[in-house]
């Protein structure tokens, strides 16, 4: 099978790269300025329609994983033309692509779709955006299923792993760097995610890629929880000293963008459709814990 992924240099893309590299398919791995760790690297600037057409002639894929995004909160708020360059004509330019070739797209959307009132949120479930990251990714959302491609928004929250995205840690590897090094640092502990490990959401999404599901489904980590007692699971599971962690509150933060109360998803479609279940955290941070080095 002939796979494209775009931002094959970040955490996510990377790790669909990689898995796909060990099945055996073809894999052209976009990436803009990092060059990606697996794959046969593209260079694809999503935002130029001539770049992305160039992509999928070389490509000639049946599956595109569309994971290229602007993701850092802040930066969305502060660079509002960027993201929406980014997030939003970008995934317009992927999807009018996916549908010239007659490839099954499947969209990286976001939990912050949701405004965070309630949580466990289902699929069906209104969305209300309250940064601009989310808004752009309800538009992202809206361009992909009136697209015409056949497609699969998959909304997932958290992503953790093992590998840094661009010399940048995500939040666990973040937390058992600050732990090992025997500093105390502040977790908010008013704010509810549900964490996903990137190689379980990987296997979700080739399956669901691998079927062809179409539609909307929420993949992410079976476990919800606040980011303080995320970042106390792992100084439990690695062994590392949880009482360096200092509880806040999202108010004493100093965000710049305002951050969802709880958008925590619920992967009950997931856990019903799928072979590979959504897993809880305990299993995560086991597989985690298992790639790390001592």
């Amino acid at each position: 099978m002939n796979l494209l992924i775009t931002g094959a240099s970040g955490l996510l893309g990377g790790r669909i790269a990689e898995h796909a590299d060990s099945r055996g398919d073809s894999v052209f791995s976009g990436y803009l300025a990092h060059h990606p760790p697996f794959g046969y690297p593209l260079k694809l600037d999503v935002t130029s329609p001539q770049s992305v057409s160039e992509a999928f002639r070389r490509a000639r894929p049946d599956v595109v994983f569309h994971t290229a995004a602007i993701t850092g909160v802040d930066r969305c708020e502060l660079e509002r033309d960027l993201a929406t360059q980014v997030n939003v004509e970008g995934t317009r330019n992927v999807a009018d692509a996916a549908k010239n070739a007659g490839a099954f797209l499947v969209f990286l959307s976001s939990d912050y779709v949701f405004d965070g009132s309630k949580g466990l949120y289902r699929e069906e479930d209104e969305r209300n955006p309250v940064n601009f990251l989310g808004k752009t990714k309800a538009l992202a959302e809206d361009i992909v299923r009136s697209s015409g491609a056949r497609h699969l928004v998959a909304r997932t929250s958290f992503v953790f792993g093992s590998r840094a995205a661009k010399a940048e840690p995500n939040f666990a590897l973040w937390a058992i760097r600050k732990l090992k090094a025997h500093a105390p640092f502040r977790v908010v502990a008013d704010q509810f995610i549900t964490p996903t490990y990137d190689r379980n959401l990987v296997r979700m999404l080739f399956e669901a890629a691998d079927r062809r599901i179409e539609g909307t489904l929420h993949l992410a980590g079976a476990t919800r929880l606040s980011k303080y007692d995320f970042a106390f699971s792992i100084a439990k599971s690695f062994g590392l000293d949880w009482e360096l962690l200092i509880p806040s509150s999202m108010g004493e933060v100093g965000w710049v963008a305002k951050r969802p109360v709880d958008s925590s998803l619920d992967t009950s479609n997931a856990r019903a459709l799928l072979e590979n279940k959504p897993m809880e955290l305990s299993e995560s941070l086991k597989g985690l814990r298992g790639e790390m080095p001592d």
